[in-house]
């Protein structure tokens, strides 16, 4: 998929470098490597459910000491914050980091990892852990991507259409209709990054008894359907009957 980067995101990675530059001076050659290239490099992507918990993991690291970790938090749309962990002191030195929901997995000592309890939609954005040992340095980035589940509606609407909604959710959802015919569909962006997806309907076969609405969404895909019961509502409708099928893909990975 595309990379989209944001005026936070390349933020964050000025910080990044001024902070290694800076690095590299302090402590004498104990941490000196930190301006070095790291030996292992691990890019991933994690998608987590909104309220469901985040586990941030730093890279496996081989048998030998550690001397510094530090991770750079930068949500989107937010400024970035650094956390810098001395092992020899067991120092902890944070800067522009006021997001309580985020703490270590148990102690610094025993995991670097983060957590998030609760994962929010300000919580999307690039995690980056960086642990320098004697071996050289480890590094691993991740980037969070909150998925909310959309609300799904189905109505009739006016002139002989159907309208199916896939409310609020992040991404924006996808809508199928079946049998299928003509249907336009229309998206509106919120200011928080969900999508509400709108799909309207043309029932113009006669013989049609039923209408099922498909909604293709990371967190989940549903099924609604409409009856169709011709002569016995005005404007040919009958009464309607929804009938929600909700289930997750077998091959997505998803925490929540």
């Amino acid at each position: 998929m595309p990379c989209l980067w944001r005026t936070s995101d390349l933020a964050a990675l000025l910080i990044w470098g001024v902070f290694v530059a800076e690095s590299s001076c302090m402590n004498g050659n104990q941490t000196s490597q930190i301006g070095s290239l790291p030996e292992t490099e691990v890019n991933t992507t994690l998608f987590v459910q909104m309220g469901a918990k985040a586990l941030l993991d730093c890279p496996a690291l081989p048998m030998t000491k550690t001397i510094l970790i530090m991770w750079v938090i930068a949500p989107r749309g937010q400024f970035p914050c650094r956390i810098i962990y001395r092992a020899e002191t067991t120092e902890t030195n944070e800067t522009n980091c006021t997001d309580k929901r985020i703490t270590w997995e148990s102690t610094r000592d025993q995991s670097p990892d983060l957590l998030i309890n609760a994962v929010a939609l300000d919580h999307d954005g690039l995690y980056s852990c960086e642990i320098v040992t004697a071996k050289g340095n480890f590094l691993r980035r991740q980037d969070l991507q909150v998925l909310v589940p959309p609300a799904i509606t189905l109505l009739p609407g006016k002139n002989r259409t159907i309208v199916c909604e896939a409310i609020a959710g992040k991404p924006a959802a996808q809508i199928f209709w079946i049998p299928d015919g003509n249907h336009v569909t229309k998206q509106e962006s919120h200011s928080n990054d969900t999508v509400t997806v709108r799909s309207t309907y043309l029932w113009e076969q006669n013989n049609v008894s039923v209408v099922f609405c498909f909604v293709s969404h990371p967190t989940g895909n549903q099924t609604l359907s409409i009856e169709l019961n011709q002569g016995s509502y005005p404007g040919g409708y009958g009464q309607h009957k929804l009938k929600p099928m909700c289930y997750k893909n077998k091959d997505e990975k998803l925490v929540g």
